[in-house]
């Protein structure tokens, strides 16, 4: 009897290509084509970030996470996408 691996038909988890800050805005550009953003006010550490150190975002982990180097502030995609924020919205 032969037996068929079907896990590599299985729908890969979205991942970030490109990230941006506008007006205190992170955007990431997911490999699924959608552009999501959310409030840099909704994290403790990136509230209290300047402008000049929340543009300063780099894409880690193949696309699974987001890294503020000067900050030490990391957040994962998947975190993003469930909406696990540490503030509610001011």
């Amino acid at each position: 009897m032969n037996f068929i691996n079907h896990s590599s038909d299985a729908i890969a988890e979205p991942v970030a290509m490109k990230t941006w800050v506008e007006k205190r805005i992170v955007f990431i550009e997911l490999t699924d084509g959608r552009i999501i953003g959310f409030p840099a006010n909704r994290f403790k550490i990136l509230k209290n970030a300047t402008d000049v150190q929340l543009k300063e975002v780099t894409i880690r982990l193949n696309g699974f996470a987001l890294r503020w180097e000067k900050i030490d502030e990391d957040i994962t995609v998947k975190g993003i996408l469930a909406g696990n924020f540490q503030l509610s919205e001011d």
